[in-house]
């Protein structure tokens, strides 16, 4: 690694998104499109394991090493695979975009997520 380059710190939950909290979703494709078009080499993003209000959301005190976190799933990304219906995410979505809101995101990323897993199945 003897190339120098600049980038950016920023968790992926810091990107703007429909269900309180910024996903791995078009976002962030938008945002990684964002950093090549201005010359960024690097997009540091942080640990993406599941953390919860006992550790204070840290991701740096998270009970798993090796999970990622189910906040970090697209819903907008099941919809485009079938498993999530345009509506359901539409109607269970209720955050604006400048608000993060990490127990709300958590308890509807998990209805959603239980949506798309009875329809996979």
């Amino acid at each position: 690694m003897n190339k120098r380059g600049a980038g950016i710190l920023l968790h992926i939950t810091s990107l703007p998104g429909p269900c309180g909290v910024g996903d791995m979703g078009p976002a962030a494709y938008g945002f990684a499109d964002f950093l090549a078009q201005s010359g960024q080499c690097f997009w540091q993003v942080l640990p993406l394991n599941p953390t919860g209000p006992v550790y204070g959301n840290s991701p740096y005190s998270s009970a798993s090493t090796f999970a990622g976190h189910t906040l970090l799933i697209s819903p907008d990304l099941l919809v485009g695979e079938g498993l999530l219906l345009k509506e359901e995410v539409e109607g269970e979505s209720h955050f604006g975009p400048d608000h993060c809101d990490y127990e709300g995101a958590a308890a509807l990323k998990e209805r959603l997520l239980r949506m798309a897993l009875r329809r996979f199945k």
